[in-house]
Order: C-alpha cells, then sequence, then structure tokens
C-alpha cells in the first residue's frame, strides 16, 4: 500500500473534487482524509470500500494489488 496516498490524491483529482468534499462524502473528518492523501495513516478496511466506490475502481487498484481500475 506504499502508493495508497498517490492514487488517491491522483483519483480525487480527476473527479475534480476537493479535499473537504471527498472527506464529507466518505463520512471522514477533514483532518483524517489529508493524513491519508498524505500518507500518514493508511484507512481501514470499511474506507478503502467506500473510496473505491467514490472513485469508481476496484479496492485492488487502490492499494495496488493490480494496475486495472
Amino acid at each position: 500500500m506504499a502508493n495508497l496516498y498517490k492514487r488517491i490524491r491522483t483519483l480525487r483529482k480527476e473527479k475534480k473534487m476537493k479535499q473537504g468534499e471527498a472527506a464529507e462524502i466518505l463520512g471522514l473528518s477533514i483532518s483524517s482524509y489529508c493524513r491519508y492523501e498524505r500518507g500518514e495513516r493508511e484507512p481501514d478496511a470499511a474506507v478503502l470500500w467506500r473510496m473505491a466506490d467514490l472513485y469508481e475502481v476496484s479496492v485492488d487498484y487502490l492499494i495496488g494489488r493490480s494496475e486495472e481500475r
């Protein structure tokens, strides 16, 4: 999951969302979401599933196990 934070940031920008918007949709505080995007913290499984759903990718793509979205 080394590049998870890069993928999260890239996917959010592709959706033209601000960090606050993504955090609100995911039910997270802005500070928690920002920690995920900076790579300071890894999301738990439930948050990973919500992120994958929001960004319309597989969890495997999000965590770097697959290059297929």
